[in-house]
């Protein structure tokens, strides 16, 4: 029945996306920028379940579960990121109308610098964030739905399955079907991040809310402090040092973040999108954080891995009418990331890699053809990378931030440059692309200095834009804007970084000793 109820889920929202998608991808315009056309909610609902991914979900309630709500500094500063990105970024994206990234920085500064940046990006995508998204989305499953599966061959079944399924829709689709799709599953996900802590509750109280709430907030308070110690994982120092550019590479230059705004029907569809999914990530602490949390107060330590405390939450509390439903929304949260990423990374191939190789433009069957075997061959890597992952001492979630630290900060750097550098050099990027990632490799792989990987992000950041700004070259000269889309900004967009702006000094108000975790 579990299973019934799932696929009828699915296949009900790929019918709606395929009906609103016909006719739309026969073009490369339509199947890598949904043909320039999302609205904001379209935008804020891919934005959403790109980033809300099943191990994002097993890694952040982990992290409450063995620890605190400190983790939630990577959720909550991503909003500073993503106002950054509505308001600074975004408008010089779509007026210069790009496709990639790093078309652009191509552009700005020349094919060596763009070929840097393709490589970082793809090494990342296929060695780290996909195969991160198909082992905690193989995991979610097996724990929560098919743990009578047993022998060797289950978790490679089930990851070989999720992973074709994932690059059939992102093969036939295009963004367009993708971001509606994440929209849809995004309203799932909303409804049960609001019922899973409520059962949760109720569970822990013997059937009343008051009475587990009660317990959670006076028996170990201390796991509700988001103002993490420098033995958490996450300590609160590090929200002013690294990880505001971890965030704004993230969110301002991760080609598969960012694609969905270069896709904007305009300005303001995009940035109302944008700061809409901003207000959705100050949800994240309540809805994964806290049922870690009461994980804890229902299990102990009696779990064997902190990855585990979700999926066991889930599987006692949840309701087995509604067990099917959230299955489809769970795998509909693995496959955005998933298809999100396969996306971005055959566009990457297709406009980065292929047309430069081959000195020309391809025309629109020939990109979508090298996009769909792109696709392919990235699946199969990841596959085969997934299942290394189970070996991460730290959790899932430490280990993506440690590895992600090759590629994030040297590009924001980059981006940085070349928006407010004018005569930042191509000689510079690329000696910052190689200064990086040995010395990130170096500092936090080969010797322990004693420093927290985030600060090392910040320290090396702050090393990089003084060879940007000292390893200087001859002024760049803006060009005029393309005008692809409509530039005129939305008209709320300051009411909005205003609330966004209250909300984290909320949060971080109500998750320390000042609030409920005294």
């Amino acid at each position: 029945m579990v299973w019934l109820t799932c696929a009828l889920v699915m296949g009900a929202i790929a019918l709606v996306s395929y009906w609103m998608t016909r006719g739309t991808v026969s073009d490369s315009n339509g199947y890598f920028l949904a043909g320039r056309s999302l609205t904001g909610t379209f935008i804020a609902g891919s934005l959403l379940l790109t980033n809300i991914s099943a191990e994002q979900i097993i890694g952040l309630a982990g992290s409450a579960y063995a620890f605190n709500f400190s983790s939630m500094a990577w959720e909550v500063q991503a909003v500073i990121a993503i106002m950054l990105m509505a308001m600074v970024f975004l408008p010089r994206y779509l007026a210069n109308g790009f496709t990639t990234l790093p078309q652009y920085l191509g552009k700005r500064f020349n094919p060596a610098v763009r070929q840097a940046i393709v490589a970082l990006f793809l090494l990342g995508y296929a060695l780290v964030t996909i195969p991160s998204v198909l082992y905690s989305g193989t995991t979610a499953v097996l724990q929560v739905f098919v743990e009578d599966l047993e022998g060797p061959y289950s978790f490679a079944l089930v990851m070989i399955v999720i992973g074709l399924i994932g690059m059939a829709y992102s093969v036939s689709g295009g963004l367009r079907a993708i971001a509606i799709s994440d929209t849809l599953n995004g309203v799932g996900l909303i409804f049960f991040g609001f019922l899973i802590p409520i059962l949760a509750l109720l569970k822990l109280g013997d059937g009343s809310i008051a009475t587990g709430w009660l317990q959670v907030t006076s028996s170990h308070p201390e796991k509700l402090s988001a103002i993490g110690s420098s033995t958490d994982p996450t300590p609160f120092i590090t929200l002013f040092t690294g990880m505001i550019f971890a965030s704004l590479a993230y969110w301002g230059t991760n080609q598969y973040v960012i694609q969905r705004s270069l896709a904007a029907k305009s300005l303001a569809a995009g940035q109302k999108g944008v700061l809409l999914a901003g207000f959705f990530k100050l949800l994240i602490p309540f809805f994964i954080m806290l049922p870690g949390v009461i994980a804890f107060h229902l299990y102990g330590d009696s779990l064997n891995s902190m990855d585990n405390a979700y999926p066991r939450l889930v599987r006692d509390v949840l309701p087995g009418a509604l067990t099917g439903v959230f299955l489809a929304v769970l795998l509909g949260a693995v496959f955005s990331s998933f298809n999100s990423l396969l996306q971005s990374s055959a566009t990457l191939i297709t406009f980065d890699v292929y047309e430069p190789w081959i000195g020309r433009q391809a025309d629109d069957a020939t990109r979508i053809r090298i996009a769909r075997i792109a696709c392919v061959v990235i699946t199969v890597v990841g596959l085969i990378v997934a299942p290394s992952l189970q070996l991460a001492p730290e959790g899932l979630w430490q280990l993506i931030r440690r590895f992600t630290g090759f590629y994030n900060i040297p590009i924001i750097a980059i981006v940085l440059a070349a928006m407010f550098l004018p005569r930042a050099s191509a000689k510079g990027a690329l000696t910052v692309i190689l200064f990086h990632v040995t010395a990130y490799g170096l500092v936090t792989f080969a010797i322990d200095t004693g420093i927290h990987f985030i600060h090392w992000y910040a320290i090396l950041f702050a090393i990089e834009m003084a060879i940007l700004y000292f390893m200087a070259g001859p002024a760049y000269i803006e060009p005029e804007p393309e005008h692809k889309v409509d530039l005129t900004p939305w008209h709320y967009r300051w009411w909005a970084v205003g609330g966004l702006s209250l909300g984290i000094l909320g949060l971080y108000w109500l998750l320390s000793p000042a609030g409920i975790a005294s």
